[in-house]
């Protein structure tokens, strides 16, 4: 059977990635075939969909870090023809290729059950980005946050990541500050649940070893200058969960919060996550993120348009969350 994909081969140029049609041999082992019927662009999509970046470890490789769609055939024992599944991270589209493809084969020990009430559309919507929120959320909660511990800092706080901690974070009853470099999406951030709103410049210069104490919990996904300006502003025994670098991969931080705060920096990483918290942050989400706030924040649109929105989200340009209907 041939079926479409959005592939990236190497070239003496360095990367073409565009449309292709594949042959299901050209697949990568697995015990699953998956039919993809949905995906989403996450930063690191944008990222690959550049034909610029190293995020790609392997050639050919089928773009896309997340897929939902319909079991085709499966040898795997938890899994039958016809179940509704979905997968995040595990390598696709670096070691293992992914969900930009009308066929997928994977590794069954890799795939989640759709869960009761959620939908394929609405699991793409919240993809890795809103997943990687919820592993955020719990994080700081086995730390022993509360909301009436002080605010919440969310960084980049109109991406997809920022969007959904948002919304998780107010439900849970918690003052969310959501930092954002544009002033244009303050209603937007408030109709999630943000209660505050600053400028993302106030974190982007270097900051003093320790800065007045402002927030007792954070999600960030921005990395460098903002995530140690966020560190340094953390109150006494708060904590900052770091899951993203659109900022960069430095640190430039000190010690000061650490040792003089008891300030927690909690690494969360979604793409190797243990299957039972993976399963454990799908059903909260299911249960718990409200539906009116995710459709506020999402656009649905063709999978022809994938390399339209990579460039946006790269700009920064795009806001909240964008599904993929693939073909």
């Amino acid at each position: 059977m041939n079926f479409r994909a959005i592939r990236a081969d190497k070239t003496d140029q360095g990367q073409d990635v565009r449309f292709a049609t594949m042959s299901e041999d050209e697949l990568m082992p697995g015990d699953v075939t998956v039919r993809v019927t949905h995906s989403t662009v996450n930063y690191k999509d944008g990222l690959a969909l550049s034909g610029k970046s190293p995020v790609i470890r392997r050639f050919p490789m089928v773009l896309g870090i997340d897929l939902a769609g319909i079991v085709r055939n499966s040898s795997h024992a938890g899994f039958k023809a016809g179940d509704e599944v979905l997968l995040n991270g595990y390598g696709l589209s670096e070691t293992h290729m992914g969900g930009y493809a009308e066929l997928a084969r994977v590794k069954g020990d890799w795939l989640v059950k759709m869960p009761v009430g959620m939908t394929a559309a609405r699991a793409m919507a919240i993809g890795t980005a809103g997943y990687t929120a919820m592993l955020c959320l719990m994080a700081l909660e086995a730390h022993g946050l509360k909301p009436a511990d002080g605010p919440a800092l969310v960084t980049g706080a109109a991406g997809g990541v920022g969007s959904v901690a948002i919304t998780l974070l107010a439900q849970a009853g918690w003052h969310v500050i959501a930092s954002t470099g544009r002033a244009g999406e303050a209603d937007y951030l408030k109709s999630l649940g943000a209660s505050e709103i600053i400028d993302r410049a106030d974190l982007a210069k270097p900051p003093k070893a320790l800065m007045p104490e402002r927030w007792a919990a954070g999600v960030d996904s921005v990395g460098s200058t903002t995530l140690a300006s966020a560190i340094a502003a953390t109150k006494a025994r708060g904590a900052i969960a770091a899951c993203g670098l659109a900022g960069g991969m430095d640190l430039p931080s000190s010690v000061a919060p650490f040792i003089l705060r008891g300030v927690a920096l909690l690494g969360v990483d979604s793409v190797q996550c243990p299957m039972p918290r993976r399963v454990a942050a799908w059903e909260r989400l299911t249960k718990s993120l409200d539906a009116k706030r995710l459709d506020a924040m999402t656009e649905t649109v063709s999978w022809e348009k994938a390399f339209e929105i990579g460039e946006k989200i790269r700009a920064g340009q795009v806001r909240g969350r964008v599904v993929l209907e693939i073909a």
